[in-house]
């Protein structure tokens, strides 16, 4: 039993540093206590080092794998290098490198320690849906606290305003209480970037993907869980699907970062280091279709109003994250196999390979649906808005202005025109959008364009007295067909529901602007009229609750607090209902 609880050395240490580190960020620190923190991270970091060698000699049969041996032997180096290569007078002189260094190095050793922690999920218990509410939930509190800190405000925050803050950035929404580039330090900008990022790919994909390269391997259970997080069907082919989204959602953000600066660096007041922060904050806000800024009107501010190209960056970043990673997977094969084949056309003693249907349904029905609504939405928004917020624009960047104003309701949060003088009837386009949100398996909320585009489908087949919903030579199954139903009536019922209560709650607000804040909210947009700051407490948490259940799903919420019943083998006799 000793033994057992030696392995969990390094994970205990780890953790202290980690905690030492968030109390010496996160609050101001006098020289006293700032020396005690500077000598307790060299102790931690040696703690580490001697607990390594104990973990494996205390569980040695759980660590053949030559890829282990591998791995902690290069992280174990680098701590024996950080130990023996920092000087202490570097930490006392307030140096900000060596710090960085040493919080690499712990994050690193937490993450490895966590990820080789073995849990058992039993499955009567603990679903994949409550599993992945949870690590939301779980995320969303820690995110909550790290807000709180003093350092991560200029002058501090209340609970709610924190907790609304957190849940807006995890569940990738981008309502906003309080402005992000003034209330928030750096620090707190910092912590709300790294919440969009988790929140945005998901928790569970990371740690999955740690514990995987870590470990080398995972459990059947485990693959299982993650084939329902990933939407990959294939057991085999879950691992190398999270590595694609990883690794794709990553070279998109890296892309946009470099682009960003590229157009914000001839016209920006910003110094360099600032312009490297925004650049890297909005890139990844766009790509996980957050809509949080550090500028106070968005992308409507003065200085970038007429940034057309930086406008095109943006669009183009969350129409790329709200595509959904099927899909995006699904066009990286159809990609390959068309490489691949070109490159065997130039031997031609080798046969080009076929591959029939090489674009599955799914990802031919998220596509054009997207297409359409872009297309539609544009033209739209252009005629409606010609007169009013598109005014101040001219030529081309009308239509540049009219795209994103189209796109950007689809749950991406972003403006580049003023909301609250946007006419009637935009608004009740842009609350369509906001409904219909982005595809499933992305960054963003809503219904979803699949559910929106098989209820279209099935109401055309109704009308044509068909029985079947038909596509491509495909029929849809019923079950697609009832999801898409269940998920549009819960949508319709939580978002009136949301409504009525923020009619009690905020009866000095106008209809609009509710009805406005509810749909953005609920399909994780970030879009508002400008009463989100003013809500009283109570519509606050109100409006939490409905970010959250929209970012992981009515149904998928519903799933997880009702109890599962045993499907039966019989079948009653079936009898019609009068409709219509």
């Amino acid at each position: 039993m000793k033994k057992y609880k030696l392995k969990y050395g390094p994970l205990l240490f780890s953790g202290l540093a980690i905690l030492t580190l968030i109390f010496d960020v996160g609050f101001s620190q006098n020289e006293k206590i700032l020396s005690i923190i500077n000598h307790s991270y060299f102790v931690l970091l040696f703690g580490i080092i001697i607990t390594i060698p104990i973990k494996y000699i205390a569980d040695f049969k759980s660590f053949q794998k030559l890829r282990i041996w591998i791995i902690e032997l290069v992280l174990w180096g680098f701590y024996n290098y950080l130990l023996v290569s920092i000087p202490f007078s570097e930490l006392t002189n307030g140096s900000v490198n060596p710090k960085i260094w040493l919080s690499i190095a712990f994050s690193v050793s937490l993450i490895r320690e966590i990820s080789a922690v073995k849990v058992n999920w039993r499955y009567k218990h603990a679903t994949p849906a409550t599993i992945f509410i949870s690590s939301f939930a779980l995320l969303i509190l820690a995110g909550t606290l790290l807000l709180m800190l003093p350092r991560a405000t200029h002058d501090g925050i209340h609970f709610i305003d924190a907790l609304f803050t957190s849940t807006s950035a995890v569940c990738v929404t981008g309502l906003i209480v309080v402005d992000t580039g003034s209330y928030f330090t750096v620090f707190g900008q910092s912590i709300i970037l790294v919440l969009i990022q988790l929140g945005g790919i998901g928790i569970m994909t990371f740690t999955s993907f740690f514990a995987f390269f870590f470990l080398g391997g995972s459990s059947y259970q485990n693959l299982i869980l993650l084939g329902n997080l990933t939407s990959e069907n294939k057991i085999s082919e879950v691992i190398g699907t999270l590595k694609k989204i990883l690794f794709f959602s990553f070279l998109v953000e890296a892309i946009g970062f470099a682009l960003i600066f590229i157009n914000i660096s001839a016209t920006s007041v910003m110094n360099r280091p600032d312009a490297l922060f925004f650049s890297a904050f909005h890139s990844i806000s766009a790509f996980c279709n957050a809509g949080f800024s550090t500028l106070s009107n968005s992308f409507y501010d003065i200085n970038y109003r007429f940034n057309y190209s930086l406008h095109s960056t943006i669009v183009l970043l969350f129409i790329i994250g709200g595509l959904g990673f099927p899909v995006i997977i699904n066009i990286y094969r159809w990609m390959k196999l068309v490489v691949i084949n070109r490159i065997l056309r130039l031997n031609k003693r080798r046969e080009v390979i076929h591959q029939a249907h090489v674009f599955t349904l799914n990802t031919k029905l998220v596509l054009y649906t997207t297409l359409i609504l872009l297309i539609t939405g544009t033209v739209i928004f252009y005629a409606l808005e010609y007169n009013n917020t598109l005014a101040e624009h001219k030529g081309p960047g009308k239509i540049i202005t009219a795209f994103f104003g189209a796109a950007t309701p689809r749950t991406a949060g972003f403006n580049t025109v003023d909301t609250n003088i946007i006419s009637i009837p935009t608004l009740m386009f842009v609350v369509l959008l906001m409904w219909i949100g982005a595809s499933p398996a992305s960054t963003g909320g809503g219904i979803k364009t699949s559910t929106f585009a098989l209820a279209v489908l099935n109401i055309i087949n109704l009308a044509k007295g068909k029985n079947k919903v038909e596509l491509n030579r495909r029929q849809i199954p019923e079950t697609s067909l009832r999801r898409s139903f269940a998920f549009i009536f819960l949508s319709l019922l939580i978002i009136g529901f949301v409504i009525f209560l923020l009619f009690k709650t905020e009866p000095d607000k106008k209809a609009t602007d509710i009805i406005f804040e509810v749909f953005s909210a609920f399909g994780t947009v970030g879009l508002s009229r400008g009463i989100t700051g003013d809500l009283s407490g109570v519509g606050k948490i109100i409006i939490t609750l409905t970010m959250f259940v929209g970012r992981v799903g009515a149904l998928t919420f519903l799933s997880s607090i009702i109890k599962k019943s045993a499907e039966k083998s019989l079948e009653y006799p079936s009898e019609g209902i009068l409709i219509n």
